[in-house]
């Protein structure tokens, strides 16, 4: 991987070093914090002017910070977000745009913009980012790099910014796929090993069919080539068999839960603030608050219901060595400025709808840089079990081998 100037990447927000507090599995190693994540003497900036400049220094760092430390890495400084973590693109109003290594002319996509950047540049090994709503998944797509989602509730949170809690998590990007198990491990406090053979790989046959046509031409071999690493055929199967309801197979459904609940908690975790300080927001974030106050709150027992139900569902039809497969997203990565304000919906909608897959059932998800599309990187992911992080970190890391010893 080609070095980029950290100054041509504009992925940092912050530049600074902290020598690790250990010995451990990842000495040797360099990584960079999403500015959504404290780090001890510095400010938290989360991707907006007015946050920075009303709230103090951190006092401790995140938890996940410290562990990683504890084992060995060093930490190179603070990455880029979008504003408040409320979006996917990777353009900040007030910051600008990290660069995508991978495919200069397009965004690398939110909300760990910075995190993913300064991976692909090749300026660290591996970055934490945060993942709501793919935002760990899609930058990890857009910049040919790896990115895990961890199962929701087992990697800390604590000293990182909410947006939805019950939807937030802390994930790594890394440079290959033995980075990521590294990091993530560290992260898991899990160094069991598994031997990676998948049971079965079921390809969720109603999002790939509606991806774009080159993303699915892209993905098509990499899918057959994955069946014959593991020995498994694959099977096609619905959202609507894995949920055991005709209405899940609608991709505005599960839109719909997540939008509502994540807005929901977004204007409830940051309400207060912004009533308080009045700050000036980017235009797409203050259309998203706008839509977030704006809720009828009385119908979210409804949606709740209907996420739970979901989740439980996905927790019975996944053993603990099944795994799903699907395109990171519909598309490969927006060209800069493409994106307008009031003309988002599609985009934003259709890549909703894969990434809220992991979020709504709470499940890890690997998105693995496999293939290419009109010249730009397009992942392919794997989603393993409820908790199963362990085993789907060891198969990602065998097909990472495997493709590399091709």
């Amino acid at each position: 991987m080609k070095t980029i100037p950290w100054e041509q990447s504009g992925a940092f927000i912050e530049r600074f070093s902290i020598p690790p507090t250990g010995d451990g599995p990842l000495g040797g190693l360099r990584f960079a914090v999403k500015d959504l994540v404290d780090v001890a003497g510095y400010r938290t900036g989360c991707g907006s002017p007015a946050w920075l400049e009303t709230h103090p220094p951190a006092v401790v760092s995140a938890l996940c910070v410290e562990q990683l430390l504890a084992a060995g890495a060093q930490c190179e400084g603070k990455t880029i977000t979008d504003e408040l973590a409320f979006s996917l693109l990777g353009e900040n109003h007030f910051y600008g745009t990290p660069l995508n290594a991978a495919a200069p002319e397009r965004v690398p996509g939110g909300s760990s913009s910075g995190s993913a950047s300064a991976v692909a540049c090749g300026l660290v090994d591996f970055a934490i980012g945060t993942d709501t709503g793919g935002s760990v998944r899609v930058p990890a797509s857009n910049c040919g790099i790896w990115g895990w989602r961890p199962t929701h509730g087992i990697v800390s949170i604590a000293g990182v910014m909410p947006l939805a809690p019950t939807f937030d998590t802390v994930g790594i990007l890394a440079c290959d796929a033995d980075v990521l198990r590294r990091a993530s491990t560290v992260l898991l406090a899990d160094e069991s090993r598994s031997d990676a053979m998948p049971m079965t790989i079921r390809l969720v046959s109603d999002l790939y069919d509606v991806a774009d046509a080159n993303v699915r031409d892209a993905l098509r071999p990499t899918v057959e080539r994955l069946s014959d690493v593991f020995g498994v055929a694959i099977r096609h199967t619905s959202l609507a068999e894995l949920c055991d309801d005709p209405s899940a197979g609608a991709a505005d459904v599960w839109v719909d839960v997540y939008r509502r609940l994540v807005g929901a908690e977004a204007a409830s975790c940051h309400g207060a603030w912004l009533a308080a300080t009045q700050p000036t927001l980017g235009p797409m974030t203050e259309t998203r608050f706008k839509f977030a106050h704006a809720l009828d709150r009385s119908r979210l027992n409804e949606v709740i219901g209907r996420r739970e139900r979901y989740c439980r569902q996905l927790r019975r039809a996944l053993g603990s060595r099944d795994l799903l497969c699907i395109p990171t997203a519909p598309t490969i990565a927006p060209l800069k400025g493409e994106v307008k304000l009031g003309r988002d919906n599609d985009y934003y909608g259709r890549t909703l709808a894969f990434t809220a897959i992991a979020g709504t059932g709470r499940l890890p998800q690997v998105s693995m840089p496999l293939a290419t599309a009109c010249g730009a990187p397009i992942g392919l992911s794997l989603l393993g079990a409820y908790g199963e992080d362990a085993f789907l970190l060891d198969v990602a890391n065998a097909v990472g081998e495997r493709w590399t010893a091709r």
